[in-house]
C-alpha cells in the first residue's frame, strides 16, 4: 500500500556500461538518499538506451549491470520499487496519450535533437541524418515515465532539467484541457555533484574523457587508477592546497568530517608527498567500495537472481500504472 504521507520520488536509470565513481556520487548515492524521506520509485530505461543500441546481447548485458550496480549499492527492492520500462506497457499508452497534447516545436527546442542538427550542420550533412524518432520524441517518453506515477520529485543532472520542465509543460497542458489535476506536477531535483568532480587528469570525471575510475574494478586496478590521478610537481616537504586537488576533491565523498580535517591539515603542513596522498584515498575508497564490489559480483554470476528482482518490481509497477491508465482513459473518454 503506497505510503500517501510520503513524496513520491522516481529515478530513471539508463543503462550505458557499468557506472564510474561520477555517476555513484552525482546520481546514485544521492538518489538511494532521497529514498529515506520519499517513497522511491527506480526503474530501468531499457527502451530509452535503444535510441543508441540496437545489439540485444549488449542491451541486455548492460541492463543486467545497471541493475546490480544499484542493487549493490544498497538499493533495497524489499523496501523500494525496482523496475524495468519494458515490462511496464503503461507507460507506452501513456506515452500515446501524451503526443496528443506535445507541440512538435517544444521537441525542437530538446538539446539533444539540437545538438545533432548542430553537428550534422558542421558537417555539412542532412539536417535529420541520424535523427530517429525514438530520439526527437525522447522527452515525451520520460514525461510519460514521470507522469504515470504521480511523481513529485525527479533527482536528475543539470543536462536533464530541461526534460522534466518538459514534462510539466504537457502536464499543463493536458490538465488545461479537461479541467482537472488529472497530471501530478513534477519538480526537478538537481543531483549533478559528478560536475564537479573531477577524473584522473583533472577535468571533470567522463567516459568521453577516458578519465573515470570505474566503480567496481578489482583492488589492485583501483590502486593503479588512482595512483595515476595527475598532481603537480611540489616535493614531499612543501604545504599543498587541499582546494586545488583531485585527491583531496575525491577523498572528501568518502571520508568523515574529522578525517577530512585531519588531511587537509597534512597537506598544509607539508612533510606528505603525493604519493602518500594517493594511498590515503586507495585505503579509504577500497574500505567503502569492497562490499559493492563483492555484492555486485555475485549478482552479475547470478543474473536469474537480478530478472527476479525486476520481474516483482515490474508486477507491483503494473499495479500502480494500470490504475493511472484507467482513471486517464476515463479523463480523455476512451473508457
Amino acid at each position: 500500500m503506497t505510503d500517501t504521507k510520503k513524496k513520491i520520488a522516481l529515478t530513471g536509470i539508463k543503462p550505458t556500461g557499468i557506472p564510474h565513481l561520477g555517476n555513484y556520487l552525482g546520481a546514485i548515492r544521492p538518489a538511494l538518499e532521497l529514498s529515506k524521506t520519499c517513497e522511491a520509485r527506480y526503474f530501468i530505461a531499457d527502451y530509452h538506451a535503444l535510441n543508441a543500441c540496437k545489439d540485444p546481447a549488449v542491451l541486455r548485458k548492460m541492463t543486467l549491470e545497471v541493475a546490480a550496480t544499484w542493487l549493490a549499492a544498497g538499493l533495497d527492492p524489499d523496501k523500494v520499487l525496482i523496475y524495468k520500462q519494458s515490462l511496464v506497457p503503461q507507460t507506452h499508452e501513456l506515452l500515446t496519450i501524451l503526443m496528443a497534447f506535445t507541440p512538435k516545436g517544444l521537441m525542437n527546442r530538446a538539446h539533444a535533437y539540437k545538438a545533432m542538427l548542430q553537428s550534422n550542420a558542421e558537417a555539412g550533412k542532412d539536417p535529420d541524418d541520424g535523427v530517429n524518432m525514438g530520439l526527437f520524441t525522447y522527452p515525451v517518453l520520460m514525461a510519460a515515465d514521470i507522469l504515470l506515477f504521480d511523481t513529485d520529485f525527479v533527482p536528475v543532472g543539470k543536462d536533464q532539467f530541461q526534460h522534466v520542465e518538459m514534462a510539466v509543460d504537457i502536464a499543463q497542458s493536458f490538465n488545461h484541457v479537461y479541467s482537472c489535476e488529472a497530471l501530478k506536477i513534477p519538480q526537478a531535483l538537481s543531483s549533478d555533484i559528478s560536475s564537479i568532480l573531477p577524473g584522473l587528469d583533472g577535468r571533470k570525471m567522463s567516459k568521453s574523457y577516458d578519465n573515470t575510475i570505474p566503480l567496481f574494478v578489482p583492488e589492485k586496478q583501483l590502486r593503479k587508477l588512482i595512483m595515476r590521478i595527475i598532481t603537480n610537481s611540489q616535493g614531499v616537504e612543501e604545504p599543498k592546497d587541499p582546494d586545488t586537488c583531485t585527491i583531496f576533491s575525491i577523498y572528501k565523498n568518502f571520508a568523515t568530517e574529522a578525517q577530512i580535517q585531519s588531511l587537509r591539515e597534512r597537506y598544509l603542513a607539508g612533510g606528505m608527498g603525493w604519493g602518500h596522498a594517493k594511498q590515503e584515498l586507495f585505503e579509504l575508497m577500497n574500505e567503502h567500495l569492497s562490499p559493492m564490489r563483492a555484492r555486485y559480483d555475485e549478482l552479475m554470476a547470478n543474473p536469474a537472481e537480478i530478472d527476479r528482482i525486476l520481474a516483482e518490481g515490474s508486477a507491483k509497477a503494473r499495479d500502480f500504472a494500470s490504475e493511472k491508465i484507467k482513471y486517464l482513459r476515463q479523463v480523455i473518454g476512451v473508457e
